[in-house]
């Protein structure tokens, strides 16, 4: 079991380096493209900006801050939480964990969830960050749990689903899976609604369960692995749901993206595409940030592409995500990119942490809330 264990890590970090656009047929990796030049459009103010401790650290942690109400929850890879009014950046509190923290942020109905690389979960009180309860799971958790009024939901690295009271942190149900031999090193977040509990796995497949007793309601493939060797095999998705009225959003590393129907899973469209980031939605678009560093716009009626933008190509973009009439995602320099709605076009370009940005852009309402790899918590709006 241990030299299972020991290839399975060393495969993680293969694929890792295989996303962002490595190949093993090159015999030179390819540089990412120069930022292009273009007609700046549209100007970002930026209204404050935190540091939050070490940020995402060197691992591919995915740390994206939460919004409730009017205040902003973000953490470290070292276990400092913090909390700030989300308009003025004043500090309301900070706890810190010393804890290898790798998924974070959940955030609602009072409580701050976040989840380590020790296979803990721990639920501080959204007012006064202090500890409600801790308990612990299977293995790693790399993404943000999800909250609603009566459970936490938390998706492992192993590929289980596991509930917990929300206010005493005692275990409703678990779910397992099967995961894939190989798989990225990483998972989605989960998506909680009063009834359902929904999560992509990393064989492909989306999964809806019962939110109070961990039942399966459907599930759905995705992805199908196809290749000879388990490399081109891998169809985690792991770019985490995207929840939107009645539809679910949801992409694969090296198979689709795809509309579901909420109630029963159903397609309603689907096209090839490969990504471990995530959609956005707005305008009825549907926008994907392609492993390959292209970004591409895709008409929900049609399922064909509007526009494809491949000017970043290798530079590692972040998950998309819409603010006002634009797509906003980061990328390996750490710049936080505007592109419109309608044709793809830049529009706009700041620079947030010389360290990079990988954690989707979080936007609320006219803010828009951007988590770099060094730390660097910053608040912007459009002038």
């Amino acid at each position: 079991m241990r030299d299972v264990m020991r290839w399975k890590n060393v495969a993680l970090l293969a694929l890792a380096v295989l996303v962002v656009g490595c190949s093993s047929n090159s015999k030179k990796e390819l540089p990412p493209a120069d930022l292009p030049d273009f007609e700046e459009e549209v100007r970002l103010d930026k209204q404050w900006s935190r540091s939050i401790g070490e940020g995402q650290g060197e691992t591919f942690n995915m740390l994206v801050p939460a919004v409730d109400g009017e205040q902003i929850y973000a953490a470290d890879v070292e276990g400092l939480v913090m909390a700030l009014d989300r308009k003025s950046g004043d500090l309301i509190w900070k706890q810190d964990l010393e804890l290898p923290v790798s998924g974070a942020v959940g955030a609602g109905y009072g409580l701050v969830v976040l989840g380590t690389l020790k296979g803990e979960v721990i639920a501080l009180d959204a007012g006064s960050g202090e500890e409600k309860w801790r308990a612990r799971v299977t293995s790693e958790v790399l993404a943000a749990p999800a909250v609603n009024a009566d459970v936490v939901l938390v998706q492992t690295q192993d590929d289980r689903l596991i509930a917990f009271d929300a206010d005493t942190g005692a275990q409703r149900w678990i779910y397992e899976s099967t995961p894939a031999v190989l798989t990225l090193r990483g998972t989605g977040s989960p998506v909680l609604t009063n009834r359902l509990a929904i999560a992509g796995l990393s064989s492909g497949k989306v999964v809806a369960l019962d939110a109070q007793r961990g039942l399966p309601v459907w599930e759905q493939r995705v992805a199908i692995p196809q290749g000879r060797s388990e490399l081109d095999r891998v169809v985690d998705i792991d770019g985490g749901l995207l929840l939107s009225g009645g539809t679910l959003y949801a992409v694969s590393y090296q198979g689709r993206v795809a509309a579901l129907n909420l109630q029963d899973g159903r397609i309603l469209w689907q096209r090839e595409a490969s990504s471990s980031v995530g959609v956005a939605q707005g305008f009825g678009n549907v926008y994907v940030s392609l492993a390959s560093g292209t970004v591409e716009g895709i008409d929900e009626r049609s399922a064909s592409a509007l526009w494809s933008n491949d000017a970043l190509a290798r530079r590692q973009l972040s998950a998309p995500e819409v603010f006002s009439s634009y797509v906003a995602f980061g990328d390996l320099e750490g710049y936080l990119h505007l592109i419109s709605q309608v044709d793809g076009r830049f529009v706009g370009r700041v620079r947030i942490d010389s360290d990079g940005l990988r954690a989707r852009p979080l936007v609320v309402g006219d803010w828009l809330y951007a988590f770099g790899n060094g730390g660097k918590l910053v608040a912007l709006t459009i002038r």
